[in-house]
């Protein structure tokens, strides 16, 4: 390590940039922020985001992530983790420098504690839709009426959903208690997905967002890929293992851009597995039993809600339509970063504002939507600024774009309709790719078949 001369006035222990990155593993974890250096080892797998984040971004200056994320009452604890090092050579860039302002203005006049009354009526909304739901099923004969009722509920989970990504990210209610119990009952309870897989999933996608190895939410092997780059059976660092892109993938692949809304449909099953994948494993899950009591009470009404209506054919539809709906939140996931940029390696923080821009795409709509969208539509404002409240986030918007036209820095904002002819462009452009049989991947009897000509 480097020391600078003791007749240096201040006396502090310096260290270069390329000495802090060699601190980057799970038993040795530095970061530095505002040029200070600290020992983040022993917190990572207390730390409430989970220890993703910090593994994401380990030797490196986390600055800007760490003001983006944390309020500024976080700073007094950092000292405990202080190492008694300094960053010789912490530069901070110019958007870097505009950004903090804009961080510390939107603080200052209380944007992100003024949360407004979004919340309470999204949950009288979601009592409303899951009310009606359940009073047709239970009160009606109708079959047209059931169907709707399927419908009904997948709004309801759709709005569900909402609260979990915002609670994930800031207060949604008076206390943290409140807050937790919130979480449980819209996100466990009511809608069947754990919400410690939700923030362990959605953490490391803002971290990395659109890096292929690192964001969960670009990994959705063997059903699609949004670059070509994935043909190359890279790993994931998120899953933990490597994306094998085999016969079966590209036969699937190739036909993504047709097989894309039907799959989301019924994208709510990963979702299942996904939260009891994360439960029944050996990671360090937070109030496990908890969430595992949550998924049980799930588990017990909605399929005691579809048996009681008259026949099969009926519960079935009422599944599909559940599913269907709600399947357009999770079209609307993807809108956001199927057509952006994406880009292979560790996320790096110096680069946090290029980085969330390049990977995110807003999608214009008049504010009488913003219930549809649930803060979506704001989708570069969110991941610049992920604490802030969604009402706030269209007061924020013009700003940002501000920022983004000063340091010529990407602002992607476009249609509902034209987000969705990106996304299928791009998995449009990606199966074509795959079909290129001089790809070296075997091929199979079926393969050929398919792809016969003439």
């Amino acid at each position: 390590m480097a020391v600078l001369p003791d007749s240096e006035p201040t006396s502090k222990k310096y260290i270069s940039l390329e000495e802090l990155k060699k601190h980057n593993k799970r038993d040795d974890l530095w970061i530095s922020i505002h040029g200070k250096i600290y020992n983040v080892t022993n917190w990572a797998k207390h730390h409430p985001g989970g220890d993703l984040p910090l593994l994401n971004l380990a030797g490196q200056d986390v600055t800007d992530a760490f003001l983006a994320y944390h309020p500024i009452t976080a700073s007094k604890y950092l000292q405990n983790f202080f190492n008694g090092y300094y960053l010789n050579d912490y530069t901070v860039s110019e958007v870097s420098k505009d950004y903090r302002k804009l961080l510390s203005h939107f603080s200052s006049i209380g944007l992100f504690e003024k949360k407004g009354h979004g919340v309470f009526f999204t949950l009288w909304f979601m009592v409303m839709l899951f009310c009606a739901s359940v009073y047709g099923v239970f009160f009606s004969d109708n079959p047209f009426v059931h169907l709707g009722c399927g419908g009904l509920m997948g709004l309801f989970w759709i709005q569900s959903g909402w609260i979990g990504h915002d609670s994930g990210h800031y207060q949604i209610m008076t206390t943290k208690g409140f807050t937790r119990f919130a979480q449980i009952l819209s996100g466990n309870c009511l809608a069947g997905i754990s919400i410690a897989w939700w923030k362990w999933n959605h953490n490391a996608h803002h971290i990395a967002c659109n890096s292929l190895d690192f964001d969960p939410d670009l990994q959705h092997m063997p059903f699609f890929v949004v670059s070509n780059k994935f043909f190359n059976s890279i790993t994931s660092y998120f899953y933990e293992r490597k994306m094998n892109f085999d016969r079966f993938t590209r036969f699937l692949v190739s036909y993504q851009h047709w097989t894309f809304y039907p799959v989301m449909c019924f994208a709510r099953l990963n979702l299942f597995a996904q939260s009891f994948i994360l439960l029944f494993s050996k990671r360090n899950v937070p109030n496990r039993v908890q969430e595992l009591l949550g998924l049980l009470v799930f588990w017990i009404w909605y399929p005691l809600l579809v048996s009681y209506l008259p026949n099969w054919s009926e519960r079935v539809l009422f599944v599909i339509a559940s599913f269907s709906v709600t399947g357009i939140q999770h079209v609307q996931f993807c809108l956001n970063h199927f057509s952006s940029s994406v880009y292979l390696g560790h996320p790096s923080s110096s680069e946090w504002v290029e980085k969330q821009t390049n990977g995110s795409l807003d999608v214009k709509c008049s504010p009488w939507m913003d219930w549809f969208h649930g803060g979506l539509q704001f989708q570069v404002e969110h991941h610049l600024f992920p604490r802030m409240p969604r009402n706030h986030l269209r007061t924020i918007s013009p700003f940002v774009k501000e920022l983004c036209k000063k340091h010529n820095v990407p602002y992607q904002c476009v249609s509902f309709w034209k987000a969705n002819v990106l996304t299928i462009q791009t998995l449009r452009n990606a199966a074509l790719l795959a079909r290129n049989l001089s790809n070296p991947i075997p091929k199979n009897l079926v393969w050929e078949a398919v792809n016969t000509h003439g």
